[in-house]
């Protein structure tokens, strides 16, 4: 697939650049969802809930724009998932710190942000190699259920499908975080043996 860059004369600038200003309205929902989960109401968490759909929404959108159309772009494959994880750890956080009960494990917030940071830093060391780390389907699934553990944990009290919200979240979350360790493996170990056979064809070059 092509870099999006080169539709940039077909398409006009606007609308090739389209996923990933969607992409930045999902960053720029992140202060608003974090200043809407500092209120514990009911009603607080029915707009939060909202809010955080939509940035949800800008996810599904700009990855459908961006396959559809073959915008896809380095930055966005940067951008997107640095995105993702910004706001679900954003959002994780704020619930942390409510005072709902019962809460999200501290062992739980934990592993989540650290299987972020540690992806991330990955991103950093491929990007000094010139390598650019897209997203596999194990990392989207990651982001399906911590996205819906999320929206239950926002709603937290009432009931789904006979079930409470919260319970429902934290569920989800717990899967999202397994199948999140499992691709944070997959992404370690690509990388890693990338570098290995840049090393062992550069001595062989030698």
């Amino acid at each position: 697939m092509t870099d999006g860059s080169a539709n940039v004369g077909r398409y006009g600038f606007w609308f090739s650049n389209l996923p990933n200003f969607l992409t930045l309205a999902r960053i720029a929902a992140i202060p608003i969802i974090v200043w809407l989960l500092r209120d514990p109401s009911p009603k607080a968490a029915y707009l939060t809930f909202t809010v955080f759909l939509a940035a949800v929404l800008t996810d599904i959108a700009d990855g459908y724009l961006a396959r559809k159309y073959q915008l896809i772009t380095t930055l966005g494959k940067l951008l997107d998932p640095l995105a993702d994880k910004l706001l679900i750890v954003s959002a994780l956080i704020m619930l942390a710190l409510m005072a709902r009960k019962p809460g999200i494990p501290d062992w739980l917030l934990v592993i989540i942000v650290g299987r972020e940071l540690a992806v991330t830093g990955l991103r950093s060391i491929a990007a000094s190699e010139g390598m650019v780390l897209a997203a596999e389907t194990s990392g989207k699934l990651k982001m399906i259920l911590q996205s819906v553990g999320v929206h239950g944990l926002i709603l937290h009290y009432p009931l789904v499908l006979g079930m409470r919200a919260y319970n429902i979240g934290i569920v989800c979350l717990v899967a999202g975080t397994a199948v999140g360790i499992y691709s944070a493996w997959n992404y370690h170990v690509a990388v890693f043996r990338e570098l290995a056979t840049r090393r062992a064809d550069g001595a062989a070059d030698g």
